[in-house]
This record gives C-alpha cells, sequence and structure tokens, in this order.
C-alpha cells in the first residue's frame, strides 16, 4: 500500500462521513499498479517511480515527478527550466500534538534545535550563511500534526544547500552546547506572541477541549514546559541516589539511543563543537557558556528530545518537494542519495485523529474571552470531519460559498445593513489530521457587540435556510467553473512557496496524478454524493452542537452583562467564563428561518466568458513599462504582457490631491473617504471578487491608492463602478458611524502592537517630511461630521494628479481608453505634480541621536530598539550598489550573533530601510527584547565593531560569494503580474522612474570591491564612523522585570559560601537554576534551602542584596549620557531641525513620446 494513501484510523468508531467515499477505495486498489522500480545505479540508491502523469493545467511549462525512496519518504520533483530560485520542503507528519504530556513545546524544540549542526557541516550557522552567500534564505514552522523545514535558494546553489538540508534528518548534532539557548529561544517566541490576540483565544480553544484529548497541548512551549520533566528527573535522582553516567544520566529507555545515531553509528554525544562562543561577549553572554547543556536538566531535557527524535521522525512520514532548473532524472538521482539515509523506524506514515476535541461539555456553550486589543468579534464553530477525504466535491467549500457570501440577501448584508457588523468570513479550519471546525469569524461594531445574541440568532437562521433549502446543480457547477478557470490560469507561485504547498499536498488522500488539480478543482455532482455530503454537515451545524467565542476587552464585557465571574487560561492568562445559551434562545435558534432579508444569491455576473490571450514570440520580455500618455494632469504607463501570458490585467491608479494629508484631520478624513468607498462597493465587488477580479481602495497621506487585479475580460466594468463610486460618494450617517468606529480602534490597536513594529514606524515619522502621526490623528477621528466629511471628498476630488500603470492582457489603446474613463467620471482640474511630492528628512553628518519612551502595553514585558544609520542619496549609483552590498553581507551575521548566540531576543534582523520618496539609503538593526534597549544598543554597537573586522578579514572568494548572490536577487526574474507591477509602481511612486536600476546596478556591482564596503562601513556605519548619521529609537517595557542575579553576583556569593563553609555543595545552583542570570527569588530560595543548618546563614544571606547592586545585570545597568549622543526631548523640534529631501525628478529620459503630448 502506498504512503500516500496510507492512513491508520485509531479510534475503531469511524463518522459516517468517512465511510461513504468509495472513489477513494476504488483509488487505493488502484495504486499499485502505477509505480516502477528503479534499480540502483553507481551510488544512487533505488526508488519507485510513479508512471503516471501529474495532472496540470495547460500554462504550467514545469515538469513533475513523483518517487518513493527504499526508505518510505515520498516526493515531489518539479523541474522548471526558467527556474532562477530553486526550493525545498520537508513536511514531517509530527506536529506539536505529539507532544510527550511531561513537555509541552517539545516539537517546537526540535525544530529549533534541529538547526544546530550536523555532523556533515557542524557549524551552527553553516546552513544560513551558505544560503544567505547564495541570495537564499530559510525557516520552519510546527504546526498541530506536522513540522515544515524549507529553504529558498539560487538554482546554482541547490546541490549544496540540498546536502545540508538533508543531513539535518539523517545526522543532526541536537548541539548540547545549544540546549539552554534554544530554550531561551522558545521561550523568547512564546514572550513575543504571549500579548498576541490570535495566539491567546487559539490557546484558549485549545484548552477548552475535553479531557484527555491531544488537541489541549500547549504547542508552542516555554523554558518552563521545557525544562519541567529534567527538574522532575533530578528532583528523582537525588531521591535515588542515581541517575548520572559520567556526568550524564543514563536513559530512561536503555532500548532508545542517548543521542540521534547515523548511517554509520558514528554520532556521539556531540563529536565536533557546534557552539561558537559569541564573538563580542558581554557578562550575559560569557555566562551563558558555564552550562550551555543546561546541566542536569538541560541534559534531560536533550535526552528526551533525541529518545522522541528517534521514535517519531520517521523516513515514512517524511514528505519532500524540490524545485529546481536540473532535469528531472537529475532531482531524482539527487533526492535518492542524499535522503535515502533517513531511517524509517517502522512509524505509522500518516496519523490521523478522528476523535474530535468537541465533547457534549464543549457543545452548546458561549465562551467569553478577555482580549488585550480593543475590538468585539464573536467566532461559532461546529465540530467537523475531516474534509480531505472529501477531496472530490468539497462540501464544506460549498457551504462556504453561501455562508461567507457578501452579495445581496447574505448573512453579512443582512448583519451590515443592521449596523452590526464590519465583515464576516466562514468556512473549514483544518486542525489537525482526523478532524476539522466550519467557523464563522464575525467582527462586530459596539452595537453589534451589544446585539451579540441577535448576530449569533441571525447566523443560525440562515443555515437553517440552508438546511431548509433546494440546491440546483447550477451552483455547484458555477463554483467547478470557477475553481477550474483559476487552477488553468493560476500565476506562477515563487518557489518556496510552491514547495511548501506541494510538501504538504502530499500528505493528503487524494490520487498521486491529482495533487495539483483535485486540490484546487471540485468535481460537479453527477450523483447524488455531492448534495448528500452537503446535507451532513449541515446537520450539524446546530446550535446545541456549536460553540460561540465572544471577544472584548474586559470592561466591554462587564459593560454589558452582570456575570463579573473570570477564570484564566493556564499558560498566557487569558481572561474567560463558559457559560450555556439560555434555553429561549436555544428555541429559537432551532427554529426555521423567519427573517425575510436572508436569500441565497443569485448567478455570478462577473464570470469570464472571454479568456483569449494573443501570445506572440518574444526575444526578451520587456524590463519596464512604456509612457503612453501624458497630460497636465498625469501619466498613463503601460506594458502589455509578454511572458505570462494569461487572461488577466493588473491596474494601478493614484489620485493625488494638495489637502489630502494637509494637516492631522484632512489625514483623517482621506482615510474615512478610502474605506467608504471600500464599503460601499461591498456587495456589487464581492461576485467579481469570487470570479478572481479584486479591487482595493486605501489612503496614504498624498492621497487615494485604488488597484484591480484579476481577469480582463470584466475589469473595465469593475472599473468603471469604482470610479463613479469615488466621484459620486454619499456619505451616509449610520455608516460613517460605523467606519470611524473601525478607523478609530484599528488606530488604537496599533499602539498595542509588538514593540518592534511601533519602533520602527517612529523611525521612519520622525524622518518623513510633512506628515502626522497616528496620536494626533486619533484625537480628530471622532468628531468628523458627515457634511464635513462630503465637502473634504468634493474638495478633494476638485484638483488632482493622476498617475496610473496598466500591465497585463490588455492593449495600448484599451489602456488609453481606461485613461480617458478615468478623467471623464473624475472631471477634476489638474495641479503641479511637485504639490503632492514625497519628501524624506536628512540627519546631519557626524550625528547620534536617541529617542526614548515606552511600549503602550502596560502588560507587554518587551521592549524594542530600532537603530538606524542614514548612508546618503539613493540617486548616487555606486554609493547605492556598496550600501546594500554591505547590508546583504551583515544580515546574517547580524542574527547569528544577536540572536542566535546573546540569545537577545526573538525578533531580530538587519535590513534596508527605505523612507518617504525612497530618496535616502537607510540601514536598520531592530531588536525586540525582554532587555532593557539602552543594553540593546550597546550589543549593537559591539556586534558593529565586530562586524568591522568580519568584513577586514573576508576572504576574497567569501566577498564574491556575497556579490554573485545580490546580483542573483537583483535579477531575479518576477513571478507574476502583481509582483511586476509592484516593481514598476516602485518606480512612477518616488518620480525617478528607474525602472532598470535593480539590471544597472548588478552591472555595477562587479566593479564594488571590498574595500569600498570597508570605507562605506568605516565612514558610516561603524560607531566611531566620522560621517555617521545615526536615529535609534529605544522603546522600553513599562512591565518591571522580577529582579535577576548575574552570573557575576551569584558566583561571588559561590565563593562567600565555599568560604564559610565545607559542608554545602555549592555548585549545584547552576544545575538547578539552569538560567544565565536566574530569578533572584529562585536563587535566594535555592540557597535558603541548601543552607538550612548552617550557623551563619542568616549572615551569609544577607549578602545577596549587596552583590546584586555591585554587580547588575548587564542590561539593568542604567546608560550613560556618552559625548556625541543628543538624547531627542521634542519630536517635532528635531524634525524642524532637519533638512528636507530635494524634489523628486525622472533620472531617465525614456522618449517614449516622441508626438506632441495628448
Amino acid at each position: 500500500m502506498l504512503p500516500l494513501l496510507h492512513f491508520r484510523i485509531y479510534s475503531p468508531r469511524i463518522p459516517s462521513i468517512f465511510l461513504q467515499t468509495p472513489h477513494r477505495h476504488r483509488t487505493l486498489a488502484m495504486l499499485a499498479h502505477d509505480w516502477q522500480r528503479v534499480e540502483k545505479r553507481a551510488n544512487v540508491p533505488a526508488y519507485t517511480l510513479f508512471t503516471k502523469p501529474i495532472e496540470k493545467s495547460q500554462l504550467d511549462e514545469r515538469d513533475y515527478r513523483l518517487i518513493k525512496l527504499e526508505n518510505g519518504l515520498l516526493a515531489v520533483l518539479v523541474h522548471d527550466a526558467k527556474a532562477d530560485i530553486a526550493a525545498a520542503s520537508l513536511n514531517v507528519a509530527v506536529g506539536h500534538l505529539s507532544d510527550p504530556d511531561d513537555i509541552p513545546g517539545l516539537a517546537h524544540f526540535c525544530e529549533h534545535l534541529l538547526f544546530m549542526g550536523t555532523e556533515q557541516f557542524p557549524k551552527e550557522n553553516e546552513y544560513s550563511e551558505y544560503l544567505s552567500k547564495n541570495n537564499g534564505h530559510s525557516n520552519a514552522y510546527t504546526a498541530p500534526a506536522n513540522t515544515n523545514y524549507f529553504f529558498r535558494v539560487a538554482t546554482s546553489g541547490l546541490p549544496g544547500a540540498l546536502t545540508r538540508f538533508s543531513a539535518f534528518f539523517h545526522c543532526p548534532l541536537f548541539a548540547p552546547s545549544c540546549t539552554t539557548r534554544e530554550m531561551n529561544a522558545v521561550d523568547s517566541e512564546h514572550s513575543k506572541n504571549h500579548q498576541a490576540d490570535p495566539w491567546r483565544v487559539f490557546q484558549l480553544n485549545k484548552y477548552l477541549t475535553k479531557e484527555g484529548h491531544p488537541w489541549s497541548k500547549f504547542g508552542s512551549g516555554n523554558r518552563e514546559t521545557l525544562s519541567a520533566a529534567g527538574r522532575t528527573f533530578k528532583v528523582a535522582s537525588k531521591l535515588n541516589g542515581n541517575g548520572t553516567k559520567n556526568g550524564i544520566h543514563a536513559a530512561a529507555d536503555e532500548s532508545v539511543p542517548a543521542s540521534p545515531v547515523s548511517s554509520d553509528g558514528s554520532l556521539a554525544s556531540s563529536p565536533l563543537p557546534s557552539r561558537i562562543p559569541s564573538p563580542v561577549p558581554s557578562n550575559t553572554s560569557v555566562s551563558s557558556e558555564n552550562e550551555p547543556d543546561g546541566g542536569v536538566i538541560g541534559r534531560e531535557t536533550r535526552r528526551r528530545l533525541v529518545e522522541w527524535w528517534n521514535k517519531e521522525y520517521c523516513a515514512g512520514r517524511m514528505r519532500l518537494c524540490v524545485v529546481g532548473k536540473e532535469p528531472l532524472d537529475e532531482l531524482a538521482d539527487m533526492v535518492s542519495t542524499l535522503f535515502t539515509p533517513i531511517k524509517n523506524r517502522e512509524q505509522d506514515p500518516l496519523p490521523v485523529i478522528p476523535d474530535h476535541p468537541f465533547g457534549p461539555n464543549e457543545m452548546g456553550t458561549l465562551v467569553s474571552v478577555q482580549t488585550v486589543k480593543a475590538f468585539h468579534a464573536i467566532e461559532i464553530s461546529f465540530p467537523l470531519a475531516w474534509q480531505w477525504p472529501l477531496w472530490r466535491y468539497k462540501p464544506a467549500h460549498f457551504i462556504a460559498h453561501f455562508t461567507g457570501h457578501e452579495g445581496p440577501g447574505s448573512l453579512f448584508s443582512y448583519l451590515k445593513n443592521k449596523g452590526w457588523v464590519t465583515s464576516l468570513s466562514s468556512g473549514p479550519q483544518p486542525l489537525a489530521r482526523g478532524f476539522e471546525m466550519f467557523k464563522f469569524t464575525i467582527h462586530l461594531t459596539k452595537l453589534g457587540f451589544e446585539n451579540y445574541q441577535s448576530v449569533a440568532l441571525a447566523t443560525f437562521k440562515y443555515i437553517s435556510l440552508l438546511q431548509s433549502s433546494a440546491f440546483p446543480k447550477w451552483y455547484q457547477s458555477e463554483l467547478v467553473k470557477i475553481a477550474r478557470t483559476r487552477f488553468q490560469f493560476s500565476e506562477k507561485q515563487n518557489a518556496e512557496s510552491y514547495a511548501v504547498s506541494l510538501s504538504e499536498r502530499l500528505g493528503k488522500p487524494v490520487p498521486p496524478e491529482s495533487i495539483l488539480s483535485e486540490v484546487a478543482v471540485p468535481s460537479d455532482w453527477n450523483s447524488e454524493d455531492g448534495e448528500r455530503e452537503v446535507r451532513e454537515i449541515l446537520e450539524g451545524m446546530r446550535v446545541t452542537k456549536g460553540r460561540a467565542v465572544l471577544m472584548a476587552k474586559k470592561e466591554e464585557h462587564e459593560r454589558i452583562s452582570k456575570n463579573e465571574h473570570w477564570e484564566h487560561e493556564k499558560w498566557y492568562g487569558t481572561g474567560y467564563r463558559v457559560e450555556r445559551w439560555d434555553p429561549s434562545f436555544v428555541e429559537q435558534a432551532e427554529g426555521p428561518n423567519d427573517i425575510p432579508e436572508l436569500y441565497l444569491p443569485g448567478p455570478n455576473e462577473f464570470i469570464p466568458a472571454n479568456l483569449e490571450v494573443e501570445k506572440r514570440d518574444v526575444l526578451e520580455p520587456a524590463k519596464r513599462p512604456y509612457l503612453i500618455k501624458q497630460t497636465p494632469m498625469g501619466s498613463v504607463w503601460h506594458k502589455k504582457d509578454d511572458q505570462f501570458w494569461l487572461p488577466k490585467a493588473s491596474l494601478a491608479l493614484e489620485l493625488r490631491s494638495p489637502i489630502a494629508g494637509s494637516s492631522p484631520r484632512a489625514d483623517t478624513m482621506t482615510r474615512l473617504f478610502a474605506d467608504l468607498v471600500n464599503d460601499s462597493l461591498q456587495e456589487f465587488a464581492y461576485d467579481a471578487e469570487l470570479a478572481g477580479l479584486v479591487f482595493n481602495s486605501g489612503s496614504h497621506r498624498l492621497g487615494l491608492m485604488i488597484t484591480l487585479d484579476g481577469y480582463n475580460d470584466k475589469l473595465p466594468i469593475l472599473a468603471r463602478r469604482v470610479l463613479e463610486t469615488v466621484r459620486n460618494l454619499q456619505v451616509r450617517e449610520d455608516r460613517l458611524v460605523v467606519i470611524k468606529e473601525k478607523v478609530k480602534r484599528d488606530w488604537e490597536n496599533f499602539f498595542m502592537d509588538q514593540g518592534y513594529r511601533l519602533s520602527d514606524y517612529y523611525t521612519q515619522y520622525m524622518l518623513t517630511h510633512h506628515t502626522w502621526n497616528i496620536a494626533e490623528k486619533l484625537q480628530e477621528v471622532s468628531s468628523v461630521t458627515q457634511e464635513e466629511l462630503q465637502r473634504h471628498i468634493d474638495d478633494f476630488l476638485a484638483r488632482l494628479s493622476i498617475e496610473m500603470l496598466v500591465t497585463g492582457n490588455m492593449h495600448k489603446d484599451e489602456a488609453i481608453s481606461l485613461s480617458e474613463m478615468v478623467e471623464n467620471i473624475l472631471n477634476a482640474s489638474s495641479i503641479p505634480a511637485d504639490e503632492t511630492a514625497q519628501r524624506a528628512l536628512i540627519l546631519p553628518e557626524g550625528s547620534n541621536f536617541i529617542w526614548k519612551s515606552h511600549i503602550p502595553n502596560s502588560n507587554d514585558p518587551n521592549s524594542s530598539l530600532t537603530y538606524y544609520l542614514q548612508l546618503g542619496s539613493s540617486t548616487d549609483a555606486r554609493l547605492r550598489a556598496t550600501s546594500l552590498l554591505l547590508i546583504h553581507m551583515m544580515s546574517e551575521p547580524a542574527f547569528d550573533i544577536l540572536r542566535t548566540k546573546e540569545q537577545l531576543g526573538y525578533i531580530v534582523f538587519c535590513s534596508e530601510l527605505q523612507l518617504s520618496g525612497a530618496s535616502r539609503l537607510g540601514l536598520r538593526l531592530v531588536v525586540q527584547s525582554e532587555r532593557n534597549p539602552a543594553y540593546l544598543e550597546q550589543r549593537v554597537e559591539a556586534f558593529l565593531d565586530l562586524m568591522k573586522s568580519k568584513i577586514e578579514d573576508m576572504e576574497p572568494i567569501d566577498f564574491q560569494q556575497f556579490k554573485t548572490g545580490l546580483q542573483q536577487k537583483w535579477t531575479e526574474v518576477v513571478k507574476d503580474l502583481k509582483k511586476e507591477r509592484s516593481k514598476f509602481w516602485e518606480h512612477i511612486d518616488s518620480g525617478y522612474l528607474d525602472f532598470l536600476r535593480r539590471y544597472n546596478d548588478s552591472d555595477l556591482l562587479t566593479d564594488i570591491t571590498k574595500d569600498d564596503v570597508l570605507d562605506l562601513f568605516v565612514s558610516r556605519v561603524h560607531p566611531l564612523g566620522v560621517k555617521r548619521s545615526k536615529l535609534s529609537v529605544q522603546l522600553q517595557s513599562r512591565k518591571p522585570r522580577p529582579p535577576r542575579i548575574s552570573a557575576t553576583a551569584a558566583n561571588a556569593f559561590e565563593a562567600l559560601v565555599r568560604a564559610s563553609t565545607t559542608f554545602v555543595e555549592t555548585s549545584g545552583w547552576k544545575e538547578e537554576l539552569a538560567d544565565e542570570n536566574p530569578l533572584a527569588t529562585h536563587f535566594a530560595k535555592y540557597w535558603q534551602d541548601a543552607l538550612s543548618g548552617v550557623d551563619n546563614y542568616e549572615e551569609l544571606m544577607m549578602k545577596i542584596p549587596g552583590l546584586m547592586t555591585q554587580y547588575p545585570v548587564d542590561e539593568e545597568v542604567c546608560d550613560v549620557r556618552t559625548a556625541g549622543v543628543t538624547f531627542i526631548e521634542n519630536v517635532q523640534d528635531f524634525k524642524a531641525t532637519l533638512e528636507v529631501t530635494e524634489l523628486p525628478e525622472p533620472l531617465v529620459e525614456w522618449g517614449d513620446l516622441p508626438l506632441a503630448k495628448l
């Protein structure tokens, strides 16, 4: 039996919905005849080849092959002759639901520690460094039932990347020296998410699960959960008086090796040193080297991880996708050679848990949840059987077509017209292999929250409507037509996303030849099975079988309810209470639909009829758009598609007005205008969106940005309706109230966002000319009136500068026709372009500014730092190429040192920061951490000092690899129409029109030398650089950190104890506390117990506070106002001192209009 369709069912009680899928069983019987063995050749192990062709879309030029290795690993290979980026993804059918009960987060910890070196490549950052030099990067994620590892790399680098990647799965080191550090990384990741409502609500839903179900597990994990089993082991070892062998304790199960063993059995605990100490050590990083394996506790955690990995990471559970330029035979040989060494441990390849986490106690309940951010929402969920075995008709998606509809007669339309909701989404939510939910997520207005029972009741009434309605077959046929069109004309995904998608699909129970098509396209109802599957799901969607979760801040709940009783979830501390629906509500919800405004949708008029594309031979796709029209009002740019050959087009339209952002109030009204346009078109445009034609209206400080993307057949129809709405919008008081509330809530919630986003925002704000911050606009939004906004819209549209770009399957005359429609409908007067130019502020040379503020969320333990260095004008081509090369070279070392080695925090990155107008080159280093931001700045500057040495000592071959990697990045082929439009628009929007910049910079990079990079670094980046222009934004957490004792102070106290008594074992605290800077309370408690009975016990304990003062933790050291630092007291005054960038002008005159301008 082939592993692709091998699903062991653990429970003998299988829902009827699983038993009534005869097509699945016929497929199982046929598959064995469709595979052919390829015998071993030279050094290439044997494998099995799937012989049937993979069904693909008519425009897909890639070739596919499915192979199964001798160890059971299944791989899909993708040959893309035009690729310039290769990728791979390996999906393991094990996730956090497989965590041992006593070590929550172990699967996640495995994902972290797996990357810390292999037998073949023991250096811990070897993999990331290789990818960085070859225009690549990597990532991974741990889900409930799977863990996915993936990377992208330049095509030339695929063999080397795949060699390093494959070793993680057959000879990882799980380096003991990295144990403590990666436990801290997991803890830091949990800390980052602790105040995020999606994580909090997700875990609460898991927590409120029937007893004993694995869904209730805490999958993220933290330092406490990962070390709990080790602490238990240590206590047990002390009681039993054993548990160690040569300093390393014995495995509990001697049949399981204490470390992963490679094919030749060579892997010991750690045969080669993997961990490299921080090259710029602080007191903290030095102390972390003392017990990097975590002592007894850390060693036990690692032992349990290795034990778990040896059992769960089985080749038969692995699904691999490789996308490359190599021929399929070569890819197959490469995969067979590199991945066959992975062991098959005879585990169930794709375990399924059909037992749903909802039991009788969970059904029919209302859960009220306290949120961190200010919003109102209700989720209504129903237990749903696993939907993948129903891939043929996709019944849950059929139901979602109706429940999530936004057109006339829909649930959303009814609730919106009541003023109760701002958005609604619904559909199946896969949770794990074996069970899903069907979920409604409804975002409420304040009025809707007060009427949440009516919102919930309307939802049940709509479900009742579906339960009682006939479903003519044309409904399914329409969905099939839309899906088939989408599949046939799907745009090419980037390589890594595609690899991840395909590796996941290999774990689904669909025929192998259909892994591309059947996943995307349902079948027509040619039998009764399709409608019967729909009816079975609808039958389960009843108030007594579902659960509602009502979300709002605590004070909002208590405003509408007298019940003040709250419980708290264990891991995030989320406040909640569980109640049952009132019997009278249940009775109403069980009744038939009696809301006349609810009815089923009609046929979709936006389904494209003309899908023809005029394809012609081209030597090379054009690298830029062409100026086809220019008037005093603006310009029209156009590029006819010459590489994707899809019946799609993309339109970008920018309306700039001098009053758009002329004041905080004007800026606020422009935002309300854009949102009201979207709001008023919601019903009309929904069918277009379903049919693959999407529009959006958004505001910025200079005006409105309107985009349309999708099938070109009906694009002009939608464009006309959008423009007419913009021109003729009548502000309705009832909708204005709703939109103001939404905008106000969005802006208030911005300040509750992650700290690094806030510090980045303030950095950009402080260096942008003539702009307003969110706090200023918040003061205005509530008082905007209907009449005032209507006047603002009229004034806004009276005088405009219009820029337009049309790309895709539209000819020049069609683009000009669209532009004429724009001008005729809007009927505005023109303005000079310089009235609405984007401009930035210039930091003076030799400056060093620091602005300090606080994280607004008082419960967020994380501080943040954005450290920005302005490098010069972006119009200086050589400086630009040198600067971007420097940033590219710094990116991986910054992450490796500041995050991986120094463990400053989960969020650490170094990248370019573009200011308004893209006129200045800038480098930023961002760190989010529980540590003091002044300390973070010290560590960043220590890193910069180190970076100077790294550049000076860099070998020519390494420098050349960085240049090559960046050239590959700049000359990467654009993969789809939307990305092509986005790249062109950057240059139109900035005003520089430098469309060929990335190609010219790539050529220029050839001549850049290491000395050029070093000179730039020394003069403008290094802390001692004389031309340095620096601004750092430090946001300090308001949440007090519990006092910690530094390693220096702790060691000093240990020395005092050792000098005072010989009856106490003095070094045990390091293993017991397993923390580089332990909590003072934990340290004191340890020594209270250890010193009990010692004569001078109290005298010794009194020494601890003094030592903490004498030897503080690094980040607790108060910063000193060093020479040359200017602390910003008033942001407006600071901005007023800065020079403004020049008005942007085209860097290239393209000469596209030789005739008189239109």
